[in-house]
């Protein structure tokens, strides 16, 4: 997820933030319907929504806040530059943390060990906040789109953390992370599509910026692809640990952000020494803050109170406790669905829109430190291979 903003750097070649969020999110949508039916087929998928009929309406609302979120982050990048603007928003883990304890029995009964972590930890995060706030607005040469950029990146954390609300509901009913993300991605589609006919002139200005940035494209479609393929190891994490552990350990991603930031565009590179050196260290005392809320081990006691959050779910919606338990254990009582026709129908047509973007695709005119961009998309890429087989091994990605 931390290298999936780096294509609204693109707002610096004077597109509308709308228009980078809806291509971004048409990115997203493809990638959202070709990974789960890759990995486990379409016939699965409706299974496990026969199953939900519930949670398509869960879903489709945090589509929706997810996407406002996303063009929120476009304006923040815009005005503040990635490498400030990602750790503000997420401070979406402090939302995250208070719904989980609030809804869904997170950190109940914790000892007084895990309060000091997840307290302090919380602290720390606020602390980091205020100092890149501050240096943001330090280092910018108009105060007043600092102060937007701030406002909008803190807007986006609070979005964000609100909708892990429907996530963990979603989860703690036993319903595929896979399958969520499918009816998910109507929601921010729809969604972002509104938002840039009623905010940015009407659909008869949209279709001519779309004919215009059509040479950038490409990059915004492999954007959201990316931030899916981060997104559905969150969706895991949030499933498995629950948002008040999951989220600030997936808000690490700041530090990717940061380098892309700092490294490959070069967004401090008139900044003086002081300022740097206070970006820097604000970003590390939110990580370490996230780092010390998502070690707070999970007493007897909040199990027990996790566990009262899914009989609740089964009360409401007539499912089976011990179905559900299991699927928390990385057990399938679903099985394994083969690929039919449509599987290949889906993956063939994104492809072949790939493919359409690639043939008008065109360099932009953003500076980059080529070195720096390959050393991280080597990592990014490590990493994604070996969370991807281990997370495979151990749930199948159930």
């Amino acid at each position: 997820m931390g290298a999936a903003e780096i294509p609204v750097k693109l707002v610096s070649s004077e597109f509308s933030p709308f228009l980078i969020s809806l291509g971004m999110v048409a990115g997203v949508f493809l990638g959202r319907w070709t990974l789960p039916m890759a990995l486990k087929g379409s016939a699965y998928l409706a299974l496990d929504l026969r199953r939900n009929p519930h949670l398509i309406v869960w879903a489709t609302l945090a589509g929706v806040l997810w996407a406002v979120a996303n063009t929120l982050t476009v304006f923040a990048i815009r005005d503040v530059g990635l490498s400030i603007a990602f750790p503000l928003w997420n401070t979406n883990s402090l939302i995250g943390l208070f719904w989980g304890w609030l809804l869904f029995g997170e950190l109940r009964g914790a000892g007084s060990k895990q309060w000091v972590k997840v307290i302090g930890g919380a602290l720390a995060i606020v602390a980091g906040t205020c100092l890149l706030a501050y240096a943001s607005t330090s280092s910018a040469g108009n105060a007043h789109a600092a102060g937007v950029g701030v406002m909008a990146a803190l807007g986006a954390g609070l979005l964000w953390g609100t909708m892990y609300i429907p996530y963990r509901k979603a989860y703690l009913s036993g319903m595929s992370p896979l399958s969520f993300i499918t009816v998910f991605t109507f929601g921010e589609l729809a969604a972002v599509f509104v938002l840039a006919l009623t905010l940015d002139g009407g659909f008869a200005k949209l279709v001519s910026e779309l004919d215009q940035a059509r040479p950038a494209l490409l990059w915004l479609l492999l954007g959201g692809f990316c931030w899916v393929l981060g997104d559905l190891f969150q969706q895991y994490a949030a499933k498995y640990i629950g948002i008040g552990r999951g989220i600030p350990l997936s808000n690490t991603n700041q530090l990717w952000g940061l380098a892309w930031g700092v490294f490959v565009f070069g967004e401090t590179s008139g900044a003086g020494t002081g300022l740097r050196w206070l970006i820097v260290a604000g970003s590390l005392l939110m990580v370490a803050g996230a780092t010390a809320v998502g070690f707070a081990e999970a007493a007897d006691e909040e199990q027990a109170a996790r566990k009262q959050a899914m009989e609740r779910e089964c009360l409401r919606y007539g499912l089976d406790l011990r179905t559900l338990e299991a699927s928390l254990d990385g057990v399938d009582a679903r099985g394994t669905v083969r690929h039919g026709a449509l599987d290949w129908i889906v993956a063939a047509a994104a492809f072949a829109i790939f493919l359409w973007a690639a043939w008008f695709a065109k360099s932009q005119p953003v500076s980059i430190d080529a070195g720096w961009m390959i050393a991280l998309s080597a990592a990014t890429t490590a990493m994604l291979i070996g969370g991807g087989l281990l997370l495979w091994r151990r749930t199948r990605f159930s």
